[in-house]
């Protein structure tokens, strides 16, 4: 993969690419891009087994998240907002074609709310652990909300910068993720470690952390998901790890009912970040579905900008 920057805003945003291995022919149509947005924490190198395999037939092209990986980490107000117009903002520039949309967790939540926003850019969604940010603030009664965002809000003044410099330590992140994060420990190695450390003792990274904490408990976070699925144009792939520990799988069944369209599909003996944690099932299924719904694929560069 090569890396390059961009700017968004003004700040640094990296992103990588690897073109495909396969020239499209008459035969052959020209396959859509895929873009691949990383989750809470992680980086484009996240998908290290994942940008190979999908790039022997397509253009793939993966960005890092404002605040995290190979961006810049500036202290300001995170949002789903502002990733999905880092997404589009990049899209328009680099790609300007309707693409295959792949996100993990966080990056789920902006693909599938980019897609909504911006259906001229999405020729599919394949979301891998989708977080219903309203859904879990609604569990706690809306009277006791703002008296919770206080609480939070004191905590994260007080806690949450030193417990940042703790869990950037390598040898905390390889028992989070092993322990947590994923099903098949072997996937936890040395480089994976090290994609999540480097970032995080980038300068003003502690600073970031604390601004997207304090970001991510405020109200108006992210756009209402149930809506954005129902406003979907373009076809969409729900997966989730059956051992994912960190949003529960049932989530994936209420999902579908927003989105009866969409197909979902469950992973044995996979965890949160599924595309890492059994990359060979989850490219096969990325690549079959894709081959699937390639009438809708092609109806969409018809009209491509």
């Amino acid at each position: 993969m090569q890396y390059r920057n961009w700017y968004f805003r003004g700040w640094r945003s990296r992103y990588g690419f690897q073109r495909s291995r396969h020239l499209s022919t008459d035969a052959q149509p020209p396959q859509p891009p895929i873009l691949l947005i990383h989750g809470f924490g992680a980086a484009i190198d996240q998908w290290r087994d994942n940008v190979p395999a999908l790039a022997e037939s397509h253009m793939v092209y993966a960005i890092d998240l404002l605040g995290f990986g190979g961006s810049e980490k500036p202290v300001t107000h995170y949002s789903i907002a502002l990733w999905v117009e880092q997404v589009f903002q990049f899209w328009q520039k680099f790609i300007g074609v309707p693409m295959v949309i792949v996100g993990n967790s966080i990056g789920a939540l902006v693909a599938a709310i980019a897609a909504s926003q911006h259906p001229e850019m999405a020729a599919g969604i394949i979301t891998i652990s989708l977080p219903d940010i309203d859904a879990f603030n609604a569990m706690v009664p809306k009277a006791l909300q703002p008296l919770e965002r206080a609480v939070k809000a004191i905590v994260a003044a007080i806690f949450v910068k030193p417990l940042f410099y703790l869990i950037r330590q390598p040898f905390v992140i390889r028992w989070v993720l092993k322990s947590i994060v994923y099903s098949d420990r072997r996937r936890v190695d040395a480089q994976l470690v090290e994609i999540i450390a480097k970032p995080a003792h980038d300068r003003q990274a502690a600073d970031a952390f604390v601004a997207l904490n304090r970001s991510l408990n405020a109200p108006n976070y992210s756009p209402n998901l149930p809506e954005a699925l129902s406003k979907l144009q373009a076809p969409l792939l729900i997966l989730w790890g059956k051992s994912d520990r960190l949003i529960p799988p049932s989530e994936g069944k209420r999902l579908l009912q927003f989105a009866p369209e969409a197909s979902l599909i469950y992973l044995e003996n996979v965890g949160h970040c599924a595309h890492d944690d059994a990359p060979d099932q989850v490219n096969q299924i990325i690549l079959d579905w894709v081959a699937q719904t390639q009438l809708a694929v092609q109806s969409s560069y018809a009209v491509a900008p």
